[in-house]
């Protein structure tokens, strides 16, 4: 019963590492942790890629890697590069930052082309586009929902988790009745206790990106074995 609950809380979480001061020795014990705790997928940076694929090279867990992070205005073109680079040198994922300029001038064709320009070069990736919800009303998520979604990308994720606000259970619930559950929903940036992830899954997320992975398995183990006492 233990083992049980503790893969399956494991499987929806992204165990990440995007600190700008974060070294190979930080990277392999990511690596490690997630190897240990069974986490769906490493996030990190396009520079560690090679890294991170050497160190899971015999395990399952998938490589997440972060493009035009975090503020998503680099060109179009140059998002395109970075993302087939990242797979060239072994992501499985790519978390792409929306261009956030473009969607608060309510230019939803190029929003949804830039998308769908990634999507193209990269076609046997996971696309998960960060809409960063901070900067954006509830109108402009929406809208930066449903042109995620006529992309043709697989998640729509909430945060960078370097604006000035994370990810919020609201956010979630309204992502999923605009989309209908017909696209994923990575919610990250401030997730940091079980509580968190229970509140963000039955919100709708079906992936949960947080550098807290650790101690929020250990709070689901000590809880496990309470009950079983």
């Amino acid at each position: 019963m233990k083992t049980q609950k503790t893969i399956n809380m494991a499987k929806f979480i992204e165990h990440t590492l995007l600190r700008p001061d974060a070294t190979e020795t930080d990277i392999l014990r990511l690596c490690n942790e997630a190897k240990r705790y069974g986490f769906f997928a490493v996030c990190v940076h396009p520079f560690f890629v090679k890294t991170v694929k050497a160190l899971l090279l015999k395990s399952k867990i998938k490589i997440s890697v972060v493009i035009g992070f975090p503020l998503g205005l680099t060109l179009a073109e140059v998002k395109v590069y970075e993302s087939m680079q990242a797979v060239l040198n072994g992501a499985d994922e790519l978390d792409m930052v929306m261009n956030v300029g473009a969607a608060k001038s309510g230019n939803w064709k190029t929003v949804e082309k830039e998308i769908s320009d990634v999507i193209t070069a990269t076609p046997d990736s996971i696309h998960k586009i960060i809409i960063e919800t901070c900067y954006l009303t509830d109108d402009e998520k929406m809208n930066a929902s449903l042109a995620t979604m006529n992309a043709g990308a697989e998640f729509i994720k909430t945060s960078t988790g370097f604006g000035p606000a994370g990810a919020l259970v609201k956010d979630v619930e309204l992502i999923r009745s605009v989309t209908g559950g017909r696209i994923g929903i990575k919610a990250a940036g401030g997730i940091k206790t079980l509580q968190n992830v229970m509140e963000f899954i039955n919100a709708g997320a079906t992936r949960i990106g947080t550098s807290s992975g650790v101690s929020i398995m250990k709070e689901l183990q000590g809880r496990v074995t309470s009950l079983l006492l």
